[in-house]
């Protein structure tokens, strides 16, 4: 029995998705991802701002069979802190089809990288949204970036628009390449060719080691489902411009939903709104997340 309540406006993810309509192409990775728990298992961090239902690896590779992909990249959830036990669990048990983003702390030894590394993670994330974590020393991050620079991995990094002036300077100095989080968390009701979007193109327009996920348009629609047709002029914008350097995933379970609990299965038959043509779809869906997660199947 665990010990943990889970918070009485959670919403557990859908066990029954719609099957798409939209078929990914073989070899498909679903690049963001998570799993929780279970906490009986591997308890959830004591700093943690929420506490979630159990989303088992199990779940997880059952949703991706039914969805078609093939792959996982699995980013380590807040709720589980800088303890990637329950990540490593699910690395191990995938066969070499995931990958992983792992939470470290600096006190970190060089062991315990090589360690996360031999297990099949490939980059660590630095969350910036102050309703999820506390904020860390810039210099911290930055000595955690060059660290897992030499192990070839790279930074993801979670915020909102409204941040982005602050860290713009800061980001564009990290010395890996870095992956933005569901195109920055824009507001969608904005003009897309309007300043707040287009700090973030100038992001990655001036920085060629940026890429950007273009997911959860579960997250940034006023609109909803089952369309999120006022996020797809944002994200296919995103794809058109940079096609080498964006990815997609499920954000499954969708931790911290309030509006709704997305269909799986919905959120991919929004991929060819924003990816419009099969060789579009093929970079965002295999070519891009092997390029940057499995490099050695790629030569």
């Amino acid at each position: 029995m665990s010990r943990f309540v889970v918070d009485p406006d959670w919403l557990p993810f859908d066990r029954d998705p719609t099957r798409p309509t939209f078929r990914v192409p073989a070899h498909a990775v679903d690049a963001h991802c998570h799993v929780f728990g279970p906490a009986h298992r591997f308890p959830f961090a004591p700093e943690r701002k929420y506490t979630p239902c159990d989303a088992p690896k199990e779940s997880l590779w059952k949703l991706r069979d039914f969805l078609g992909f093939e792959r996982n990249v699995i980013v380590q959830a807040t709720c589980h802190g800088a303890d990637n036990s329950a990540l490593v669990d699910a690395l191990a048990d995938a066969d070499g089809l995931a990958r992983g983003v792992a939470t470290v702390r600096a006190s970190i030894t060089d062991d315990e990288l090589r360690g996360l590394d031999a297990a099949g993670v490939r980059g660590v994330r630095f969350n910036f949204v102050r309703r999820l974590v506390d904020a860390l020393p810039r210099d911290t991050l930055s000595g955690i970036a060059k660290r897992v620079a030499a192990l070839g991995w790279h930074v993801v990094i979670y915020f909102e628009a409204e941040e982005l002036p602050e860290h713009y300077e800061f980001f564009s100095t990290l010395p890996v390449t870095v992956v933005v989080d569901h195109m920055g968390r824009p507001d969608v009701s904005r003009d897309p060719d309007g300043p707040e979007f287009g700090l973030f193109l100038r992001l990655l327009r001036e920085n060629g080691n940026i890429w950007s996920k273009v997911s959860c348009p579960e997250r940034l629609s006023k609109s909803g489902p089952p369309h999120y047709t006022d996020v797809v002029p944002f994200a296919r914008r995103v794809v058109e411009e940079f096609p080498d350097r964006v990815l997609w995933g499920t954000d499954w379970p969708h931790p911290n939903m309030k509006s709704h609990m997305p269909d799986d299965g919905v959120l991919v038959d929004f991929i060819p709104q924003i990816a419009v043509s099969m060789e579009a779809q093929r970079k965002l869906l295999v070519d891009n997340p092997m390029r940057l997660y499995w490099p050695e199947e790629r030569k």
